[in-house]
């Protein structure tokens, strides 16, 4: 069916997708008419797929400064009686946890459904958060696929059961769901539209302390018929083998690794197995007849022991003798593996390997150790790497005012700037979280004094920024806070954020203006450069820091690979810079040790530009001491 797309009523066909392509795909499958979300990886391709269906399939879609405001604006979508969505990484989880805390007394009237996409082994996150113990916290169920068809099918589920027990519910995926490809069979798309309508019932949302203590028992018995019902959902099954001594119970991913597992070691005959789909709440009855067959259970799921937990006290609660391996035989770090199940396996049976995985280790770290190293870097012409180096000049040079041990501390952030912690920047000294940097950079006011620098991106500006912003000026802090703004919210893909004049959906929208901001938030110094001028850059950090009290420089300069889209777009060709060896000294390096630009490169004895990777930015050639380096 050479015509089929994502939006292709076609029950029963197959298309190859991306797994966020497929969980976007069930959400239209479900009738979903409001989705919005932050971007965030691993998750942020449904949004961006669901954005571009979203006048076809008729569903507004939004990129929302921030989870919270996501997922409240869902959650509006639920009390009208739409099918909503909200999308986010797991960490956006917790940006969200406020609403989402009372969310869970308030139930679901539209099916409601929270995307939490998690990262073992944190590809592109600060941490490896287990947001199931949110969910649990919250009394929120979660449902956890096994494979990208899974996904498909369980989120398109998840409105119905959301509607049926009147609550919200989670879907946790890892990234090796969220950014696998498989062939999806597709399922027939709900097409029914509903008129949202507010109804006014103070007695249901509007949360007092007496209207929680009405809300919270329907909670509680909304999730005793959830609990019940999970022993008999289709993504919960016990897969018995009469005889077997050792069960495995397998969370979501785990779930397929653990088949492979089984297979690989020809072992699929004599191991039981439990496939979990509702980690919260857990089929207790499948549990507890795993259990009560078995001498051993082996429990696998990534990240940490929670069903494991759970499992264990079950199995104490009932005084079942059954010995229960989990975390001690598996990693609670990063993501699992065939691999890892299988030594698990070998490790409780004592059955043989299908490999000799120490002679696979040491050929891959010989052959790791011939390779290059090569840490993750800004790209060639990227404007960060001008703004670092324009800060790094003008920071150092008042801080030697101070004493000549004294540094400048740059609080960073979340986004592509955090790459500038590698040499020869070294301009990162810290990174915890979204809006982190200025409020970090809030406390050291009043503890160090030496020159403070905070940087942030323009999508994190609007996402987290404006309120320690705000407390810098209320509370007198004598910082700097850098906005880098290449409009765009660039290391998540490039999604339009408040600053750029575009919705989710491609509608032209009003520019909200940093600088406007700022001033309107009570900054005094307010100040726009563009980091490719080098000197005027530097003159105006160095006179933002100087200033007494909260300044705020934006840093303004479009990101390079959306430019260079643009200039292909319209045809104009980039000219590149090269470097003269005559002018150019052996000795010198300066471009290299102070810049690090990936286009830069070393002939011998020579700097020579990779005209392939260059952008013409023109840095280079500003901070060579010799004029070696011009543009044809």
């Amino acid at each position: 069916m050479s015509d089929l797309t994502f939006a292709s009523d076609a029950p029963g066909k197959k298309m190859f997708m991306l797994g966020n392509e497929a969980i976007a795909r069930g959400a239209i499958e479900a009738g979903v008419q409001f989705t919005a979300a932050y971007p965030g990886t691993p998750s942020s391709e449904v949004t961006e797929t669901l954005a571009k269906l979203a006048k076809e399939v008729d569903m507004y879609v939004e990129w929302s400064v921030n989870e919270k405001v996501a997922f409240e604006g869902a959650l509006a979508g639920s009390v009208c009686g739409l099918r909503s969505l909200a999308c986010m990484k797991h960490v956006g989880v917790n940006v969200a946890h406020d609403p989402i805390m009372t969310a869970s007394y308030i139930g679901a009237k539209g099916g409601f459904v929270l995307l939490s996409a998690e990262d073992p082994w944190m590809w592109s996150s600060q941490n490896e958060q287990d947001n199931r113990y949110i969910a649990e916290q919250a009394h929120i169920p979660v449902l956890e696929p096994s494979s990208i068809q899974e996904a498909k099918d369980m989120i398109a589920d998840a409105f119905r059961l959301s509607e049926e027990f009147k609550q919200l519910f989670i879907l946790r995926t890892v990234t090796r769901i969220n950014h696998g490809r498989s062939d999806v069979t597709l399922g027939e798309i709900n097409k029914e539209r509903r008129q949202g309508k507010f109804e006014k019932n103070r007695q249901w949302l509007n949360y007092t302390p007496a209207e929680a203590r009405l809300n919270k028992p329907k909670m509680q018995e909304r999730l005793e018929k959830i609990k019940e019902a999970a022993n008999t959902m289709p993504y919960n099954r016990l897969e018995a083998v009469n005889g077997a001594k050792l069960g495995i119970i397998a969370c979501g991913l785990s779930y397929s690794y653990t088949k492979e597992a089984l297979n690989w070691m020809g072992l699929a005959d004599r191991i039981s197995v439990l496939k979990i789909g509702t980690p919260y709440p857990l089929p207790e009855k499948l549990v507890r007849e795993m259990l009560n067959s078995h001498d051993e259970v082996l429990v696998a799921e990534e990240l940490e022991p929670f069903v494991e937990t759970h499992v264990k006290a079950i199995a104490g609660e009932d005084n079942t003798k059954v010995k229960i391996h989990g975390k001690d035989v598996l990693p609670s770090i990063g993501e699992l593996s065939t691999r890892k199940i299988s030594e698990a396996i070998a490790e409780i049976t004592g059955e043989k390997l299908p490999a000799d995985f120490k002679k696979i280790d040491n050929l891959s770290q010989t052959t790791a150790s011939l390779l290059p190293s090569r840490p993750p870097a800004l790209c060639s012409g990227c404007p960060h790497r001008a703004s670092h180096y324009a800060i790094n000049v003008a920071a150092k040079k008042v801080a030697r005012d101070y004493g000549k041990d004294i540094l400048p501390i740059y609080p960073g952030d979340i986004g592509c700037y955090n790459l500038a912690y590698n040499p020869p920047q070294e301009a990162v000294d810290t990174t915890i979280c979204m809006g982190a940097s200025f409020g970090i950079a809030n406390g050291l006011a009043h503890i160090v004094d030496t020159p403070i620098v905070a940087h942030m991106g323009d999508s994190t500006f609007f996402h987290s920024g404006i309120a320690p912003m705000v407390n810098a000026v209320y509370n007198k802090a004598n910082i700097t806070m850098v906005i880098m703004d290449n409009s765009a919210t660039a290391m998540t893909g490039f999604q339009p954020h408040p600053g750029t004049g575009q919705t989710a959906t491609g509608d032209e929208s009003p520019v909200v203006k940093i600088e406007d901001v700022a001033r309107a938030c009570g900054v005094k110094f307010v100040e726009i450069v563009d980091p490719f001028y080098l000197k005027n850059a530097a003159d105006v950090f160095e006179k933002a820091i100087r200033f007494e009290g909260p300044s705020v420089v934006v840093s303004r300069r479009l990101c390079a690979m959306v430019e260079q889209r643009q200039k292909r777009a319209r045809g104009e060709k980039t000219v590149p810079y090269t470097v003269n060896p005559e002018k150019c000294s052996d000795k010198c390096n300066t471009c290299l040790e102070l810049l690090g630009c990936p286009a830069l490169t070393k002939e011998g004895t020579k700097t020579v530009v990779d005209i392939t990777l260059c952008n013409g930015c023109g840095v280079c050639a500003q901070i060579c001491p010799y004029k070696a380096i011009t543009q044809e």
